[in-house]
């Protein structure tokens, strides 16, 4: 079960996000009110795809001990038509064949952060006191 605690009272937009023993900044670019100190939300966004993706080809490829040396995503976000576009471009590197391309291109369709983006996920918000 994945968490995140998200506090925001500094600076602007700033919000610290502590996830277990890991920490980062979020906040808006200057254009946007903010102080761009840390990624903007969207940016984590792509993060999160792009590493779920990265890290679930590599360990395909390592169960079937494929030569996959790296794998290279570059991501991007655009609104169209009040839709969100997710365009993720990937390089991977290392000898495969055809066939494995494809099989790793069809593997990074259904990742668990890829189907929880497509399939989008329900969000029940809780008011504390």
């Amino acid at each position: 079960m994945a968490h995140a605690h998200i506090a925001s009272s500094g600076p602007a937009w700033a919000t610290a996000v502590t996830m277990g023993a890991h920490g980062l900044m979020s906040d808006e670019p200057a254009a946007l009110g903010g102080a761009d100190a840390g990624p903007a939300p969207y940016d984590l966004l792509l993060a999160s795809l792009g590493s779920c993706t990265a890290i679930t080809l590599r360990m395909y490829a390592a169960r079937r001990e494929w030569p996959l040396e790296e794998v290279i995503l570059d991501l991007s976000h655009h609104q169209e038509d009040g839709r969100s576009k997710i365009t993720r471009k990937i390089w991977l590197e290392g000898d495969l064949d055809e066939t494995q391309r494809a099989r790793l291109a069809d593997i990074a369709e259904r990742t668990p952060v890829t189907l929880t983006l497509k399939n989008a996920a329900d969000i029940t918000t809780v008011l504390q006191p």
